[in-house]
């Protein structure tokens, strides 16, 4: 009896061990309440010129599945933009991450960047996932170098989404055991590219895992929308 009960004992602590470093599979983030935004803090240095910009969920058309997110960038300065994010908690285990999701635009000339990030903190380091379409500028992917603050061009080409559809992009990236920034791959409607980029993190205080969604306003501060949907992050 005082064996099986060790025994029980044993696969009831390693079960609430595993659970406790298990990973996560957040879907349909797109429709989650809490997301917060800004303007200003999504400009240069975090201090950029003041947008109209709004957010709504639940909308049936142009959609996938019934509920999809439609974010809009309104007047403003020129190359005025606004950033959403969505905070789903910290993970201290978590170093792999796969930020999956599906997007669509109408208006492709308004368009400057697009930006689709993950971030995360954990033991005295912020680790930036952060990557953009620069659509105007350098016509390709970038991705942030967190300690640096700055952009860096991968050569992977990312021109003006094509309007009226569904583009599906998927970012593998991951927190090194080395505590380093790894851009891993990138996959857009079908199509992989191996991006391989290595970044250091920054010091803060902080335990937090979020995606976020960054619009990027053109020199006439065309007012554009962009429709999220099926999106996903998933990390272990």
């Amino acid at each position: 009896m005082r064996a099986l009960f060790r025994a029980l004992s044993l696969v009831l602590f390693l079960g609430l061990a595993a659970s406790a470093f298990a990973g996560a599979n957040y879907t349909n983030i797109e429709n989650m309440g809490g997301w917060q935004s800004c303007s200003a803090c999504a400009g240069a240095g975090g201090n950029g010129s003041i947008a109209a910009y709004s957010m709504s969920s639940g909308v049936s058309s142009p959609s996938l599945d019934g509920s999809a997110a439609q974010f809009n960038l309104g007047s403003g300065r020129p190359y005025s933009d606004a950033l959403w994010w969505r905070q789903l908690g910290g993970n201290r285990s978590a170093h792999h991450f796969v930020y999956d999701l599906y997007f669509y635009v109408k208006n492709s000339s308004a368009v400057q960047a697009l930006e689709f990030d993950v971030n995360q903190a954990v033991g005295g380091h912020k680790y930036i996932f952060g990557t953009e379409c620069d659509v105007r500028n350098t016509h390709t992917w970038k991705v942030w170098n967190t300690a640096g603050t700055y952009w860096v061009s991968t050569g992977i080409g990312c021109s003006a989404p094509a309007a009226y559809k569904w583009n599906h992009l998927t970012w593998e990236m991951e927190r090194t055991s080395n505590n380093m920034v790894h851009f891993i791959a990138l996959t857009l409607n079908g199509v992989k590219h191996y991006v391989n980029r290595y970044y250091y993190p920054k010091s803060v205080s902080a335990s937090m895992i979020d995606v976020a969604f960054q619009m990027d306003g053109n020199y006439q501060q065309t007012h554009y929308s962009v429709w999220l949907d099926k999106v996903a992050l998933s990390y272990y």
